[in-house]
């Protein structure tokens, strides 16, 4: 990773890789109950964590936790009664990042990205980060694979699945793995050497946040 590591501009950006695990009304958007963030800066030729954000969010009332969340997720409807609101979530995320600047990072990033334009009044700063995406990085790096899911990954570098796979927190922390290798491997293959490269081969533009009627709208229909 030395390559990149030379570069100020990525040497001087921190790397949230993030994760949103969430619940999928019928004729909605995805409503979030948990968000976690790695916060990882490049030193010493390494990424290394400086910090981290967990919590779990309480969904509107109207949107419950099916059996097969429980089963997939191993999270509950009383773990989320006592949880605070996505808003507040996202404000107390929003009031961490204090050392721009930023690019998140996320497996599929897209998914991430829509549900932070949701709540971008809560998380102006989040909501503006552009993203890397780790699925596009894996194409780059490893083409021909059968399946680009993070399961496929973690089988093709032999990261361990974690144990709450399906939960925030252990999620990113294996993407946060897969990241480390992705970018190693695109050093190695000369295929990026700049974040301004890496950007072009797996960087995504923040999603512009609905306005009231496209937001009226995705609730109607």
């Amino acid at each position: 990773m030395k390559a990149l590591m030379n570069d100020p501009h990525f040497a001087g950006t921190t790397l949230l890789v993030i994760d949103f695990e969430g619940l999928t009304p019928a004729g909605r958007p995805a409503e979030p109950v948990e968000v976690a963030v790695l916060a990882l800066r490049p030193m010493g030729g390494r990424l290394v964590e400086v910090g981290r954000f967990e919590e779990l969010m309480r969904p509107p009332a109207d949107v419950p936790v099916t059996v097969m969340d429980v089963q997939l997720k191993g999270i509950t409807q009383q773990m989320l009664s006592s949880a605070a609101p996505a808003a507040e979530v996202m404000a107390r995320l929003e009031a961490r990042l204090t050392a721009s600047p930023y690019r998140l990072v996320a497996h599929h990033a897209s998914t991430e990205a829509g549900i932070i334009a949701r709540q971008a009044e809560h998380c102006p700063v989040l909501a503006a980060t552009p993203l890397l995406d780790t699925l596009r990085l894996a194409k780059a790096v490893v083409p021909g694979l059968g399946s680009y899911g993070l399961d496929s990954l973690l089988g093709y570098y032999g990261i361990a699945k974690p144990a709450g796979r399906h939960r925030a927190m252990p999620d990113v922390e294996v993407t946060a793995q897969v990241l480390a290798r992705l970018l190693e491997e695109g050093c190695a293959g000369g295929r990026w050497r700049t974040l301004l490269e890496l950007d072009a081969a797996a960087g995504l533009q923040p999603k512009r946040p609905p306005s009231g009627t496209e937001a009226e709208q995705s609730a109607l229909f």
